[in-house]
């Protein structure tokens, strides 16, 4: 029995330093999931605040390309006056103007397409001079023309709202321009902003990932350490219960040896032999006496 008792000791010993062991390795994948539940936690609160962020400024981006729409209906309804301006006012000049197709622009062509050949051109006197007094009809002509014009109230009156029509149609130009412009800014923005909580949450992920496999080995190591732990409470309800009854074995060979040992001293005192104050306490203690 001894020799199982030693056998059964080095066993649970074995079994023991496995809990351990295994105890260690859970820890030690517990606190790695742990780091990486903070990790994960971490890029997922990034991925939160730039998709927050992407939607403010989509809203913002929406916003400018209402006013990108807005200036622009008002810019088109400008061109379409601008438009309507421009033929009326032709017209108006048309009805001042000699019924000839003529045009102030045509007669302004003429004269610099004139001019041009007079400073290019190598002439003679006489041709210059043609030249020159070409000119001066054409200029006559033109600045009549222009009088013509210039002195119309209707056509005064049309011009001045044909430029301001103009003057407000390049504003709101301009004004389609500007938001147009901050609204590409705010949309480049805006995705760089989904790009990269793109970006972070792929990140994250691979944190989550990290995170259950450490945790599954961190519980593979757990349930080996409630095993060996089992087998180590195992081995010490044996152990137990053998050195109980190794202990009752020797305790019932003692009293057998006592037994014997007072049945001896018993038939000696029998016979009249003379006993000690020991022999006669160990027959009181076998209940012989």
């Amino acid at each position: 029995m001894t020799e199982l008792l030693e056998e059964l000791e080095e066993k649970k010993e074995k079994a023991n330093h496995l809990a351990d062991k295994y105890k260690r390795l859970r820890n030690e994948k517990n606190d790695e999931a742990n780091k990486w539940v903070e990790k994960r936690d971490e890029l997922n609160a990034e991925v939160k605040e730039l998709i927050e962020t992407g939607n403010e400024l989509k809203e913002e981006r929406d916003e400018l390309n209402e006013n990108v729409q807005e200036y622009k209906e008002k810019r088109d309804e400008l061109n379409k006056r601008v438009n309507d301006l421009s033929k009326k006012l032709k017209r108006e000049k048309n009805k001042v103007l000699p019924n000839d197709d003529r045009s102030i622009e045509k007669i302004e062509k003429e004269i610099e397409e004139l001019e041009f050949k007079q400073m290019t051109n190598v002439l003679s006197s006489e041709k210059e001079k043609e030249i020159v007094d070409k000119i001066s009809d054409l200029q006559k002509e033109l600045n009549e023309r222009k009088k013509l014009i210039e002195e119309n109230d209707e056509i005064k009156k049309l011009s001045q709202e044909l430029d301001e029509a103009k003057e407000k149609a390049e504003e709101y130009h301009q004004k389609v321009s500007d938001f147009a412009e901050e609204a590409q800014e705010i949309h480049d923005k805006m995705l760089e902003n989904f790009q990269k909580a793109d970006e972070v949450r792929k990140k994250a992920d691979e944190a989550q990932e990290k995170f259950l496999k450490a945790k599954k080995k961190g519980d593979e190591y757990h349930e080996k350490h409630i095993e060996a732990v089992n087998q180590v409470q195992d081995y010490s309800k044996i152990i137990s219960g053998l050195k109980k009854k190794q202990r009752k074995a020797k305790k019932e060979k003692e009293e057998t040896e006592a037994q014997k040992e007072a049945q001896e001293l018993y038939d000696k005192f029998k016979k009249g032999e003379k006993l000690g104050t020991d022999d006669i306490m160990t027959l009181q203690k076998a209940g012989l006496l």
